[in-house]
């Protein structure tokens, strides 16, 4: 790799992380471009060569925590033997995920509302779909297996994902009493039986 390409990714990357910091220490309102430059210790002209504008470090920022995740879940899930296995692999992992990369988790369920990434939906929406796509490949044969009622796709994953979602939410809000451990112990159980064939 050319010594200019490996100051560019070194570059992007300095930019991401310090993005994702001060999110996690700022929030919306100090997710400027000054605070991330300034954080990064990057030139304002870098940021917007490499991105755009804030807006296109929010969406890059977003696939990159988005990859991390599902990176992390499908490592689970192809550990997985059965079906029970690979549902209680998918949502340990989730949790697990938001409980070690708490930032990257705070990042991924408050920036959907932050406005940043309306700009960007349609390719954050590809991204998810290329690694929600592992996901359901591994499920079909146990649906057609009958392991796993032969539900459309999309009910599926608000089914497995929706009720982790949610706690690692409130978690991460601090606003509740979400213990992760606890929905740990109870939701992979509970989710697997909504998954049951009648």
């Amino acid at each position: 790799m050319p010594p200019k390409q490996r100051r560019g990714e070194a570059t992007v990357d300095r930019l991401l992380s310090a993005a994702l910091q001060v999110y996690a220490t700022s929030g919306r309102p100090g997710f400027t471009v000054h605070a991330v430059t300034a954080a990064g210790g990057v030139s304002l002209g870098s940021l917007y060569h490499h991105f755009g504008s804030i807006d296109g470090l929010a969406a890059a920022l977003h696939s990159r925590c988005t990859e991390q995740l599902f990176d992390e879940l499908i490592a689970a899930l192809s550990r997985a033997r059965s079906a029970r296995e690979g549902v209680h692999a998918l949502v340990t992992a989730y949790l697990r995920f938001t409980e070690e990369h708490p930032d990257a988790a705070l990042f991924l369920h408050a920036s959907a509302c932050s406005g940043h990434l309306a700009a960007h939906t349609e390719e954050i929406r590809a991204a998810r779909a290329a690694k929600l796509a592992v996901v359901a490949e591994w499920l079909r044969p146990r649906v057609a297996a009958g392991e796993i009622a032969p539900l459309p796709a999309p009910v599926l994953e608000v089914l497995v994902m929706g009720p982790v979602a949610e706690a690692a939410h409130r978690w991460l809000g601090g606003t509740d009493a979400m213990d992760l451990t606890e929905a740990a112990r109870f939701l992979p159980d509970r989710i697997w039986r909504s998954l049951r064939p009648d």
